[in-house]
């Protein structure tokens, strides 16, 4: 049963009648706060950051999406998306209509085209196995279990990022509902505008029932994790950053510490320690080189060590990122060149000197994701070196300890900071200012202006909001209304 209080179902006040009248044209379930699947329905990945939607519309395809738009259009309520995975509805509030679409699942590779098309529901490691028998890869996430839609249309930082570029850049088609209820077909050419802001602004155009992307010729990878115990972590954290320096951009890696909590869900060699962990991943044509780029950590003495070739369809192995929900709080900043001074910042902040945060991660940039795509995307920041994300879980501190820890550890890198956030990392941080971070401010403003055109009542804003620019001259000078699309 619902763990929801009992309550007479009132949504916006509308006549519950209506509500069985869109169930009638939905195959998915149509679920109020009074049934009893409504709490399962709506819960994401992020337990600490929840919707309480009016409505919950268990998508099964386009069709359902549309009926579920219409309602919401018909009612004046907003909308907001939930995927598999990690993805959740962006952003904790009360009332709407939440959009589910984990039901949306299935892959088609070309082979010859070098591309997979992948419903909404869809997570990594689905593409991952579809995609080997060719030869071919994605560019999926650290967390295979990841949904494909939200986290490539946020940008898509993953494994093979700095060879590639953000999954984003290697988007091919779109299929998405606005708010005007049409499903429509975005290419480069048909709807330019659009085509361009889905890619980096996520949600806020509409909700994607699917996408093209390109696929990789990558089977096999190095790497793994290397492990050193939290005493060496200075050293560690400045050898990583020497290293980054040298290292070609067919090296992924990123250096993270851990507070292990003492209990028996881990190895006794990790319960209560601090450790830190170096993730590798190397995708280049030929591996021979490989050993030999990461002798500088392996000479630090690593506790534990599991580099070495694997296929790409155990890449999930390299961050082993937990499959279960959490609650969680989180902060992130873009950041520039560090040195030694920046590392001291970080440790200063950290376990043991103070009891939270218990992770914190540096995620090494640059590369092809420094450069512009072939089809140019809203995705900002490119300029970045480091991505720094720093995580807790509620369940170990409290919300009171949390936070200030995390905002003084922020703090402390402000002087390296680009003042920019990658969507992708963002955890419930919906302020504008946090959000027009994500984008560089002429993108942002072009961001407004597509929003005014195809959702001038800001359906979408159950997420990291963008706002409509007030109509003007420029607001749909794509001519993209002329070139509707509903199929």
């Amino acid at each position: 049963m619902s763990s929801s209080p009992p309550q007479r179902f009132r949504p916006a006040g509308i006549d519950p009648a209506e509500v069985k009248t869109l169930a009638k044209r939905v195959r998915g379930p149509v679920l109020t706060p009074e049934d009893e699947d409504y709490d399962t329905e709506r819960a994401g990945y992020q337990l600490a950051r929840q919707h309480r939607p009016d409505l919950v519309v268990g998508a099964t395809g386009a069709a359902d999406v549309r009926a579920a738009v219409d309602f919401a259009r018909t009612h004046a309520l907003p909308v907001a998306v939930q995927g598999t995975g990690h993805a959740s509805a962006g952003i904790a509030g009360v009332g709407g209509v939440l959009i589910n679409t984990a039901r949306m699942t299935g892959v088609r590779v070309d082979p010859e085209a070098g591309t997979a098309w992948v419903a909404a529901g869809t997570r990594w490691d689905e593409v991952i196995h579809e995609a080997a028998p060719a030869g071919l890869a994605p560019l999926s996430g650290s967390y295979p279990g990841l949904a494909v839609v939200p986290y490539t249309l946020a940008g898509g930082l993953g494994l093979l990022s700095r060879r590639y570029g953000y999954a984003a850049d290697h988007v091919r088609s779109i299929d998405v509902v606005t708010a005007d209820g049409r499903l429509r077909h975005v290419t480069e050419e048909s709807y330019p505008d659009l085509f361009w802001g889905l890619r980096g602004g996520r949600d806020n155009f509409g909700v994607v029932t699917g996408i093209e992307i390109g696929l990789v010729p990558i089977t096999t990878i190095y790497g793994g994790s290397l492990q050193f115990p939290g005493e060496l972590s200075a050293e560690v954290f400045d050898t990583y950053l020497r290293w980054t320096a040298t290292v070609p951009d067919e090296m992924s890696s990123s250096i993270m510490q851990m507070s292990y909590p003492d209990i028996p869900a881990f190895p006794e060699s990790l319960r209560g320690r601090q450790v830190v962990h170096v993730r590798i991943a190397y995708a280049a044509d030929v591996l021979d080189a490989a050993e030999n780029l990461v002798e500088p950590l392996r000479a630090l003495g690593p506790m534990s060590d599991t580099l070495g070739e694997l296929p790409y369809t155990e890449a999930g192995s390299i961050y082993a990122d937990p499959p279960f929900p959490g609650s969680i709080e989180a902060g992130t900043a873009l950041l520039g060149e560090l040195d030694s001074t920046a590392v001291r910042a970080i440790l200063d902040l950290a376990p043991p000197r103070t009891a939270v945060p218990h992770i914190f991660e540096l995620r090494h940039l640059g590369g092809r994701l420094a450069l512009p795509p072939a089809a140019a995307n809203a995705v900002g920041n490119r300029e970045a070196r480091y991505l720094f994300n720093v995580v807790s879980r509620l369940e170990r501190a409290d919300i009171t300890e949390i936070r200030p820890a995390h905002r003084r550890m922020l703090e402390a890198l402000r002087p390296w900071s680009t003042g920019g956030r990658l969507l992708n990392f963002m955890n419930g941080e919906d302020s504008a200012k946090e959000v027009r971070s994500a984008y560089e401010p002429k993108d942002y403003q072009r961001l407004t202006e597509i929003k005014a055109v195809y959702d001038p009542d800001n359906t979408f804003r159950l997420n990291h909001n963008i706002p409509p620019a007030n109509p003007g001259p420029h607001s749909s000078s794509s001519g993209a209304e002329d070139r509707r699309d509903s199929h």
